[in-house]
């Protein structure tokens, strides 16, 4: 198959997947602080617990290219500092550590063990360290085992031996885990099923006794090899291992958890063994028994605990009782367990309990979330159930034991951290008539599923909102004196007054201030140590720290009409075109240079940049003037107002501002000048400090109105607030170090300043009409947010009505109680087992039931009311599948809700009584829907389309067209079959439809009205298991499969022709070839995402951008395909491409281009994810790849920036 292309493409990450791996806790900064590690998917994430804030903070994100399996951190003997062991699909060993000084993750060993890919017989599934990190044993699904010894060198350096083996052939294997057995040989748990008797016995009887094992595997450090050390026969539904302290803190050995117990093992124990207890309830099905999925061991000062959660999400603690011997000291033998119910949140991945009281919870589906412990339930009144009361043999029967759920008593929630896994399905569309369209989401499972509205901007926090007595036109905030933390004054400037409000524990006026009060304002300052600058259009007012006022008054019939200061300098604009310079003295009077520089054209803004640390002024001055331009003066003494460069512009600058950033291509800072155009049009370049040229210039269009600029400084950085139709911020991305540009979801405020006081410590303050507004912006590392609507159940698909700003979305659970059916059983007290309360779903889940089906179809509303407006549940154990609106012709064009359902749907093995096709009428303009009728059919539709004023419905096999009718719908066409196994997604143009098979790739179709048939003329050659479609063009379709592939295929321009000719398609039937269709289509471009693709949509992403491919995973991902324009560019990021890498290989040791040709080659598409980390390269790498590519570092950067800025965010 060819690899190479005529359309290329750059694959970006809007939003990185969400769905968690594992999540591990330590120390990796080599401080007492406790940090997490996400691994999700392909990225490693690192966060940072702040306790004052009671919040997580993201720290680092990287993408390791490669598919993460296992993490955990270790520590060796007497270092202060964890490390991270990374099982991956790369059948290699990566050990890396966390360097903070860089913010970065860095590679310390990799070694390979064997072949890459998920594979049962690879290692990597698996992974399990000693406790006090002097081996790791590295397993695979079936057969094979590997330990490395950890070590040091003479030089302080980590180092990894040869592995280990410890294979052994026809074993699974469950579960892994480290035993703690202080500073003796390492043991790891294993658990394990020989299956080599019932793979050579036919009759099945092998396989009905086949016995499940914990096994220990010892490595012996001095004779350096790993032997079989102990065998224990354990339950059959075992399928967790937790390790139990030893030592001095415990009595080492492990809790195996299966169906409905757990018990404790260890080779010189006893065996203990306590039940699950199960929910009371009336809704509750009694004899339902819990599995453990997740837990977390926790110790303390001589003591320690373990939670555990269940399926359900109810957490128990479990604690442990020593034998104490005759000195009242426990010794070393356990006397019995004991579990109690703790409290209940949703089902988690991975628990991790920190010192400093928090528990964080990376939550199975959905917004993770991160809890506060206000006590540990020991003195609460939970009955406990003991070992003593249930025998310690796992067939023994045994009575089950219950207890009633309840709200959070132990634990507080802190923090949600935003999770979109699983995503369903995604639109762009933009409601709101904003400059840029919104992306709208379903995620989410069961009560706990969400409708999202996801919108590019940084969020923030209001502080104050207060109405002024009239409309200001300007504020500012200053100190007294230099060495202040907080400021004193709010100067607010009117049409003809100035008013000054105190900063402390209430907000008043203040008159004794010495600003003049009976004229507007132009600008404030603090200058020197402590006194006060006050620039109106008449003068200077300079309020020295006594009390002393000094004037300077502007020229007769001439008024200041721009000005720009710094703590030292000051320099105002005439209406003359004259500019004034002045400079603080050493006596800190304000002193006048003594000539004027005249402009030939009248100035409209100017800006200094702040004094440098160490210097006594700024080195420039910007002016912009009538002629669209902007000229650099020099401020040197000896010259003075010179000019030094100038830069010609598109339109009159509205706002400059000159300032210092950091700058990712020079490693440290660079002093920038942004300008703000009256078009709308924000320019950001940097000033060369040697020579005074402006150089490297970027433009950003950030709306229709002119663009003012305002120094603020965000989470300690220096920031650039940007107003014209909405706010931006200009900031240096935390890890990139590159400038970002973002806007701010906030109100439209006139005029920004930066704000600090004790309540609010880095704020700004706005004006927005008449209203004074304070808020700070929480995160720079998230640019894109969200807001959250709740829906009923697990959402299965949506569709927004033509007309209105409304969604339809379908949702169903399978195995869930519906409305009726609870109803039902809390009304008939006959069957209740409990008590009555019905406990929140969104933190209990819905009651269970199998076989059942809860499903609804909900009117969402995400722009005014933000909520649900109508639900309709369905009944009679249906499942709402797929939905669609069409307007039907012979209706007037009226537009209808169509619903598929099924009823009595088994997922697994895939089956269902019947399938529906329900029909709904819209009502109060769409805000409510009214059952019209439905039309049975033989299975459940999966997929729905308009088509030519009718709906087309892809039923098994099958694609039919209907027609509405007055009782139901009429079958009007059919294609018997026209896929190869079931329908999956539908995509029309014209009179095509595009089939995608849930095997089979696609299959194009042509409906020829003459005849009145489908007609399928062209298919695919290779199998594709399609989840999503969609048509890029008539001839071709972009999609999506299970295996996380993102594929583009044509159809041949002479078939396309064909297909479309005049008549009934006779000759499309008659010409089909080899068991399929009559022409193939040809494959475009080929890409591996690593998450499965569910919707895929052309569409702009922002302001007069041009169209992109967005696509949406599963896992939470959102990424864009962006279409090269010319040739140029597609070889450069190829090139850049390829430097990558070598220069910068995965962090796991996967390999790139084999990762991104998971399945298929890579084909006309480049990974701007990797050509992204070049801006995190070091100075050094960056020189060598730009040398390679004869462009500078600038350059480089400025390319690979604009290509995500021109088309996403």
């Amino acid at each position: 198959m060819a690899t190479t292309s005529n359309l290329f493409m750059l694959s970006l990450t809007v939003q990185p997947p969400s769905s968690t791996t594992q999540v591990i806790l330590g120390q990796f900064s080599g401080t007492r602080e406790q940090q997490l590690i996400i691994g999700s998917g392909s990225r490693l994430t690192l966060y940072r617990p702040d306790t004052h804030e009671l919040k997580v903070k993201e720290v680092l994100s990287h993408d390791c290219f490669g598919i993460i399996r296992a993490l955990s951190a270790f520590r060796l003997a007497g270092s202060n500092k964890d490390f991270v062991i990374i099982g991956s699909d790369s059948g290699r060993i990566a050990i890396i550590e966390y360097v903070p000084a860089e913010n970065r993750f860095h590679r310390i060993h990799l070694e390979t063990f064997g072949k890459s890919g998920v594979r049962r017989v690879i290692p990597g599934q698996y992974l399990a360290v000693d406790p006090k990190g002097r081996a790791c044993m590295l397993a695979s699904i079936e057969k094979n085992k590997l330990v490395y010894v950890l070590n040091r060198n003479t030089q302080a350096e980590l180092t990894i031996s040869s592995p280990l083996e410890a294979h052994k052939p026809q074993t699974l294997v469950f579960a892994m885990v480290g035993l703690d057995v202080g500073y003796e040989n390492p043991i790891f748990a294993a658990l394990e099923v020989d299956y080599g008797d019932s793979d050579t016995d036919p009759t099945g009887e092998a396989f009905r006794n086949v016995e499940k094992q914990l096994v220990y595997y010892e490595l012996d450090l001095g004779l350096n090899h790993v032997v079989r050390k102990w065998a224990d026969t354990v339950c059959r539904t075992a399928n967790l291992l937790f390790q139990v302290p030893g030592g001095a803190d415990g009595p080492s050995g492990v809790l195996v958890c299966g169906e409905e117990h757990i018990s404790y093992h260890h080779s010189n124990q006893d065996v203990f063994r306590v039940p699950i207890p199960r929910r009371r309830g009336v809704t509750e099905d009694p004899e339902r028994k819990r599995y453990i999925t997740t837990g977390v061991m926790h110790r303390m000062r001589g003591a320690f605990f373990l939670l555990l959660q269940t399926e359900d999400g109810d957490l128990f603690k479990l604690t442990f009782e020593m034998v104490m011997g005759p000195d009242k000291k426990p010794t070393g033998r356990v006397a019995r367990i004991s579990i109690k119910y703790f409290d209940t949140i949703p089902v988690a991945v991975g628990l991790c309990v920190m010192k400093s009281g928090f528990l964080f919870a990376a939550c199975e589906n959905g917004n993770h979330l991160f809890y506060q412990f206000e006590k540990l339930g020991d003195e609460d009144e939970e009955e406990e159930f003991t070992s003593d009361d249930f025998p310690a043999d796992y067939r023994a029967p045994y009575k089950p034991v219950y207890f009633n759920p309840r709200g959070p008593e132990n634990i507080a929630l802190c923090q949600t951290i935003d999770a979109m896994n699983p995503q369903i399905g995604c639109q762009v569309a933009n409601l709101t008539d904003g400059d840029a369209p919104q992306i709208y989401s379903i995620c989410g499972t069961g009560a706990r599923s969400t409708f999202r509205t996801l919108k590019h901007g940084l969020d923030v926090l209001e502080i104050v909102e207060s109405v002024l007595p009239s409309m200001p036109q300007a504020v500012w905030t200053t100190k007294t004196h230099r060495d202040e933390q907080f400021d004193a004054y709010i100067i607010l400037s009117f049409a003809n007054a100035t008013l000054v409000l105190s900063i402390g524990e209430n907000v008043e006026e203040v008159t004794e201030t010495g600003f003049l009060a009976s004229t507007n304002t132009i600008a404030v300052q603090l200058l020197g140590e402590d006194s006060l600058a006050q620039v109106h259009p008449r003068g200077i007012r300079h309020i020295r720290a006594g009390g002393e006022i000094n004037e300077w008054h502007a020229p007769h019939h001439r008024t200041i009409v721009a000005a720009t200061t710094n703590d030292q300098q000051v320099a105002v604009a005439l209406s003359s075109g004259e500019i004034v310079y002045f400079e603080v003295d050493a006596t800190g009077s304000l002193a006048e240079y003594e000539e004027r520089r005249e402009m030939s054209q009248t100035v409209l803004c100017l800006s200094l940049g702040p004094v440098p640390e160490g210097r006594v002024r700024s080195s420039f001055l910007a002016v912009g003037c009538q002629d669209n331009t902007v000229r650099i003066l020099d401020l040197d003494p000896s010259r003075t107002l010179e000019n030094r460069s100038v830069q010609g512009l598109t339109s009159q600058p509205h706002s400059l501002s000159i300032m210092s950033m950091v700058d990712s291509s020079s490693g440290g800072s660079s002093l920038y000048l942004h300008i703000g155009l009256h078009s709308g049009v924000y320019i950001r370049t940097v000033i060369d400090e040697a020579t005074g040229d402006l150089i490297d210039t970027r433009t950003h269009f950030l709306g229709p109105h002119p663009v003012r600029l305002f120094r603020t400084s965000v989470k300690g950085q220096p920031t650039m607030l940007a107003l014209t139709s909405r706010p931006w911020l200009a900031y240096s991305e935390p890890q990139t170090k590159a400038l970002t540009l973002s806007p701010v979801n906030y109100h439209n405020i006139e005029w920004g300043w930066s704000f600090s006081s004790e309540v609010c410590p880095e704020g700004i303050v706005g004006i927005h009409g008449d209203y004074l507004r304070i808020f700070t912006i929480e995160d720079l590392n998230k640019n894109l947010s969200s807001e959250s609507i709740p829906l009923s159940y697990t959402p299965r698909g949506f569709v927004k009505h033509p007309e209105y700003p409304l969604f339809y979305v379908v949702e169903s659970d399978v195995n869930v109680l519906s409305v009726a059916t609870r109803q039902k059983l809390i009304s008939d007290s006959g069957v209740t087992n409990g008590d009555s309360t019905v406990l929140p779903p969104e933190n209990f889940g819905y009651p269970r039931g199998r076989g059942h089906w809860a499903s609804a179809i909900q009117v969402v509303d995400p722009v005014a009311q933000k909520a649900v407006l109508h639900s309709i549940e369905l009944e009679e154990n249906e499942a709402a599948l797929c939905v669609a609106v069409t307007a039907f012709h012979d209706y007037g064009d009226e537009q209808f809700l169509i619903v598929g359902t099924g009823k009595d749907v088994v997922p697994v093995p895939r089956g269902a009584t019947c399938g529906f096709i329900h029909v709904y009428r819209f009502e109060e303009d769409g805000r409510k829907i009214v059952f019209h009728h439905k039309t049975r059919v033989e299975s459940p539709p999966k997929a729905m389309i308009p088509f030519q004023g009718r709906i087309a419905v892809g039923i098994e096999r099958d694609i039919r067209i209907y027609d509405l009718g007055k009782r139901q719908l009429l079958r009007k066409a059919q294609a018997a079959p026209a896929v190869a196994h079931m329908v999956m997604s539908l995509a029309t143009q014209g009179n095509r439809i595009i089939a995608a098979d849930m095997k089979e790739s696609v299959t194009y179709l042509v409906y020829k009205p003459q005849s009145n048939r489908l007609i399928p003329f062209a298919d695919d050659v290779i199998p594709r298991w399609s989840t999503n479609i969609t048509m890029i063009d008539y001839e071709t379709t972009a999609g999506g499969d299970k295996f996380g592939n993102f594929w583009l295929l044509r159809c041949p321009e002479k078939a396309s022709e064909q297909a479309d000719e005049e008549g009934d398609g006779a000759i499309l039937v008659e010409r089909n070839y080899l068991h399929g269709t009559a022409h193939r289509v040809g494959l475009v471009a080929h890409f591996y995402t690593q998450d499965i693709p569910l919707s895929i949509q052309k569409t702009p992403l922002t302001a007069g951008g041009r169209d992109v491919l967005l696509w949406a995973g599963l896992q939470g991902s959102l990424g864009i395909m962006v279409p090269f324009v010319s040739r140029e560019d597609a070889n450069f990021f190829q090139d850049l491409e390829h430097h990558m890498r070598s220069t910068a290989p995965p962090l796991a040791g996967r390999d790139h281009l084999i990762y991104r040709s998971y399945y298929v080659p890579v084909k006309g598409v480049i990974d701007g994810d990797l050509c992204e980390q070049y801006l995190t390269l070091p100075r050094e790498a960056k020189e060598n790849i730009a040398g390679e590519l004869d462009r500078d570092i600038t350059e480089v950067e400025r390319k690979v920036q604009e290509v995500r800025m021109r088309a996403a965010f």
